[in-house]
């Protein structure tokens, strides 16, 4: 299954995860225009999308204030960039739409850098890694991929976490996508599902709600994010490059990488297959 949302707008057709095609209206287009660091310095604020309910990546506190490892990172580049920041949480399978159609001018949302995702986005150099899994109560039995095939999976539609878990999974295994993670974790607390595909961070938020009842069964790969801007920008692109550098340079990305996940950062990888760094 593809792992997120692919754009062509030749005949005005959006290409969605799941090959269903929707009219894209004129308008869009002139939403989509190239956004320079200029132009958001004279608008006075950057408007970044970032996932809206996935501790501790991005979520929004009991006060109503997006918080999170990249609201952080977030609130960050528009200081480099001296203006204000707005965020717009968003759902894993919106993340893609809202940058493409002009909602956004940047994601800081857990994005993971794929191939498939980098004929849509630009990706920037990698912030932060994530490791993508499988989740289940300790006394289900899962010790390979093929003990998969006896379960009910839950998965965020359109995530990574799809992705991985329809590649892995043999025939026979039954997969359910929910909205977000919010709705997937949600599902197996309730016993909807018997496992679900995860990140780094499921087992934490899952023992919260039933303390030592989940573990890891296994995992599936490592994945670097990235920020996210619109193909062909080629000044945002490099501005976000230059930011990223410079805070793993200076210890902010360390000290954020440590509040939220609680070790330092991984060795970023110098290239990712199927991925540019660098708009063209």
């Amino acid at each position: 299954m593809r792992n997120d949302s692919t754009f062509t707008f030749n005949r005005r057709t959006l290409l969605l995860a799941g090959g269903a095609a929707l009219l894209v209206p004129s308008f869009m287009s002139g939403a989509a225009r190239a956004v320079t660091p200029a132009e958001i310095k004279a608008k006075g604020k950057v408007v970044i999308g970032i996932q809206g309910d996935n501790p501790p990546w991005g979520f929004v506190d009991t006060s109503g204030k997006q918080d999170g490892f990249d609201a952080d990172i977030g609130t960050l580049f528009a200081k480099e960039l001296g203006v204000d920041v707005e965020f717009s949480p968003l759902a894993v399978a919106n993340r893609i739409p809202a940058l493409v159609t002009g909602r956004v001018d940047i994601l800081f949302a857990t994005m993971a850098m794929l191939p498939d995702r980098a004929k849509a986005v630009q990706f920037s150099e990698p912030y932060v890694a994530n490791t993508i899994g499988l989740v289940a109560a300790k006394d289900t039995v899962v010790k390979s991929n093929e003990d998969m095939g006896k379960l009910v999976i839950g998965v965020p539609r359109s995530s990574v976490q799809d992705t991985q878990v329809t590649k892995n999974a043999p025939a026979g295994a039954t997969i359910r996508r929910f909205d977000d993670d919010a709705a997937t974790i949600q599902a197996l607390i309730s016993g909807q599902v018997q496992a679900v595909g995860s990140n780094m961070f499921y087992v934490d938020r899952l023992n919260q709600a039933k303390p030592g009842v989940f573990e890891t069964k296994l995992e599936f790969s490592r994945l670097y994010n990235g920020a996210c801007t619109r193909l062909g920008e080629k000044e945002i692109n490099a501005a976000a490059n230059s930011f990223i550098e410079k805070i793993r340079a200076n210890g902010e990305l360390k000290r954020i990488t440590q509040k939220w996940m609680k070790q330092d950062p991984v060795n970023f990888p110098s290239s990712v297959e199927g991925v540019s760094f660098v708009a063209n």
